[in-house]
């Protein structure tokens, strides 16, 4: 992605971004908007990224972005102090030396007709997808549930998103019979065990989401033998979300004018697994 226009203002900026990701579509427990920067600092550059990390910011900061837009916050759990002792409390004052500003699009970004879920939704070129937990403007909301044009089998499926998504430790690991025949689909790009029971994703073939639990996991397939229900495919929480980050920049680049570019980092805090080979 290359600059087209001369910069704006950040508060400019964040009103064009307001209009792709609304703050007012912002689940009650989540930490979206501007973490740090002054609205009347000019921005030029802007890199997106999942996770704010040391390395993601000195990525941007050597790229000379003057403005990050991160889909995870930095600031989602409250904390008593920002010291430099702290990663970061470290990060915030990195960021702010560097003169570079920190805004989230959280859930308010997942919400959206284009957003992460709806992106994995259109990769797995799924039909007629919709929202899972619809909100008060048509197509948008949490989640996507869709419909394959041709049946494939559970194993196929996973194989498909194993090769959509960036390479992780751990790729897709799943819960079902891989000759179960697939068509309806729902998903959840990032954590969405919550919405197992929703009676969307058990009238599923197939739930795809990320940090599915043990107990949940369990018990949703255990329900599914006595009375019916998905398969589970749990994928990397970075990995599904990363595949947004193009759009998002896309669409950033159509609305402002501006330079944008998009980490290819691997943020996903799990580096490598061991399995056991052989037997004793």
């Amino acid at each position: 992605m290359s600059k087209t226009n001369p910069s704006h203002t950040l508060a400019d900026v964040l009103a064009g971004v307001d209009e792709l990701w609304p703050l007012s579509g912002t689940e009650d427990w989540d930490a979206a908007g501007l973490v740090v920067g002054d609205p009347a600092a000019n921005i030029s550059d802007i890199h997106l990224m999942v996770d704010v990390t040391a390395e993601s910011v000195a990525e941007a900061l050597k790229q000379g972005a003057d403005l990050i837009i991160a889909h995870h916050p930095l600031l989602l759990r409250g904390v008593t102090t920002v010291a430099e002792s702290t990663y970061k409390g470290n990060l915030i004052a990195t960021l702010i030396r560097g003169g570079c500003a920190l805004y989230a699009a959280h859930t308010n970004a997942d919400a959206v007709p284009t957003g992460t879920s709806a992106r994995l939704a259109e990769l797995l070129e799924l039909e007629d997808h919709a929202p899972l937990t619809e909100d008060a403007q048509p197509g948008h909301g949490l989640g996507r549930v869709g419909t394959l044009a041709t049946p494939q089998t559970l194993y196929q499926v996973a194989v498909a998103l194993g090769e959509l998504l960036p390479h992780t430790a751990v790729g897709p690991t799943v819960a079902g019979d891989p000759e179960r025949l697939a068509s309806r689909i729902s998903l959840c790009a990032g954590a969405g065990d919550s919405l197992l029971s929703h009676p969307d994703v058990q009238k599923s073939d197939v739930f795809i989401t990320s940090d599915v639990r043990h107990h949940p996991a369990s018990e949703a397939v255990e329900q599914a033998v006595l009375n019916g229900g998905p398969a589970l495919i749990n994928i990397s929480h970075f990995a599904a979300e990363w595949l947004w980050l193009d759009q998002a920049g896309a669409e950033l680049e159509a609305k402002l004018g501006l330079s944008v570019t998009v980490s290819d980092l691997n943020t996903d805090p799990w580096t490598f697994q061991v399995q056991r080979v052989g037997s004793e």
